[in-house]
């Protein structure tokens, strides 16, 4: 094993949520890597801010402004990163999401938007990579899912649906599409995003709460996702397709806590 096996360099990839948070550590990390970088984001300063850095750091990257909700726009995103650097290697599906209303409140179009943004759109774009893809000795799908998959957490009905569809959809597509294209997903934990410090300024022990429950006793960061999905677009994650990768810390299991840390 050598450094070369976690290159990237040479490769292309086609990023969406990429104008902030774990999108943009993620574009980051795969530029200090050596690859050539699409981020797609629905605000143009973000992307646009985030490419400059990037070039001006020495790597390759283009901004790509569209609201990935909509489908009409993602043949755009293919074809204006093949036309941008000569094909494509690596597709992250990182944006998704939708707020969940409480069971009572949640309706069938609640189900149905979650399910599109987080099913539908990354198939949709998945579909229209894969004959590029095909094209790469090496190529890399990985979607960022979620760690709630297969928890039953109250309030969070229609978003954990969703999320739970597209680690479906992740070994589906795997099955599907190996030898020539290897799919996996990263389920973050709790990341230091600005969305969620924006929870801990509304409840102020959300922070210490979630610490507490973390076996590595610190919330995680957009690298450490970043650091993940270079590994799984990489030669040295070769031999791994239909796996969803928990990146959670490590789990605090049972109510308390009888025994102190080391």
């Amino acid at each position: 094993m050598t450094e070369d096996n976690f290159s990237l360099a040479g490769r292309v990839a086609l990023i969406t949520g990429g104008g902030r948070g774990i999108g943009a550590g993620i574009a980051r990390a795969f530029a200090h890597a050596g690859a050539s970088v699409a981020v797609v984001a629905r605000t143009a300063r973000d992307v646009d801010t985030l490419a400059r850095e990037l070039t001006s750091a020495g790597g390759s990257a283009i901004a790509l402004t569209a609201d990935v909700k909509d489908l009409d726009t993602l043949p755009t995103l293919v074809d204006r990163t093949v036309g941008a650097f000569g094909g494509l290697d690596i597709l992250v599906n990182n944006a998704g999401g939708e707020i969940s209303p409480s069971f009572l409140e949640t309706r069938v179009s609640d189900l149905e938007a979650a399910f599109h943004f987080n099913v539908s759109v990354p198939f949709e774009l998945s579909r229209l990579a894969v004959p590029h893809l095909l094209q790469r000795p090496g190529a890399s799908i990985i979607n960022i899912g979620s760690i709630v998959v297969g928890q039953s957490v109250r309030g969070h009905l229609a978003h954990h649906v969703g999320k739970a569809a597209e680690a479906q959809l992740t070994i589906s597509m795997a099955a599907d599409l190996g030898p020539k294209v290897r799919v996996n997903a990263i389920l973050p934990g709790a990341i230091e995003t600005e969305a969620l410090r924006r929870y801990f300024d509304v409840k102020a022990d959300l922070r210490d709460q979630l610490t507490a429950n973390t076996r590595m006793r610190r919330i995680g960061t957009p690298e450490d996702v970043a650091h993940t999905a270079v590994f799984l677009a990489s030669p040295a994650s070769s031999w791994i397709t239909a796996k969803l990768i928990e990146l959670d810390g490590g789990p605090v299991d049972g109510l308390m806590e009888y025994e102190p840390d080391l």
